[in-house]
């Protein structure tokens, strides 16, 4: 059902999609759908729970070749950021349904940013043991990268121009979180 959500919602956008469409394309009845999730919002919350945290995992699995915890840190979450700005679910939501964002950016963290926060302070925990991340709260650490993460996934385009290409910024992200979090 979660997968005939994020096909709705690439089709016309969050606001235009409702639990029947989202049923009609599961092949399931309204009262399956309801019984799951009693609006959109909720399953689309789910929906991206699932959807930034399986790239944020995906990420952390391919930087688990990496030498120290720090060097999978940054590599993780400079790959998550990268695959995030290429999710056709977050450029979708951004082209139609940009305010989807904003309770997540200026009032609470959602599932999706919490379970996040859990990799980074673990990985954090990690660099601290092998002494390649510097001794400080990890969860302060961890919120931080986070903020730095959201800025360059989200806005990034905006400091984009002839000059200076998107992907540079991104690569100048791995710079900033390895001498932040560097002992």
């Amino acid at each position: 059902m979660l997968d005939a959500a994020r096909e709705c919602i690439l089709a016309v956008g969050w606001k235009r999609t409702t639990l029947t469409d989202v049923a009609r394309r599961a092949g399931v009845s309204r009262m399956t759908i309801y019984r799951s999730w009693p609006d959109m919002q909720t399953l689309l919350a789910d929906l991206m729970t699932r959807e930034w945290s399986g790239v944020a995992s995906a990420a952390a699995e391919v930087a688990a070749g990496e030498g120290t915890a720090a060097q999978r840190l940054v590599t993780g979450v400079v790959g998550t950021v990268r695959a995030v700005r290429a999710n056709p679910l977050l450029r979708r939501i951004i082209d139609v349904d940009p305010e989807l964002l904003l309770p997540y950016l200026l009032d609470r963290p959602g599932r999706s940013q919490e379970a996040i926060l859990a990799l980074l302070e673990h990985a954090i925990r990690d660099g601290q043991r092998d002494g390649s991340i510097r001794l400080a709260d990890p969860g302060v650490l961890a919120r931080t990268v986070l903020l730095a993460a959201h800025g360059a996934t989200i806005s990034a385009q905006t400091m984009a121009d002839d000059d200076t290409e998107l992907d540079r910024l991104v690569d100048e992200l791995a710079t900033l979180v390895e001498r932040y979090v560097g002992p």
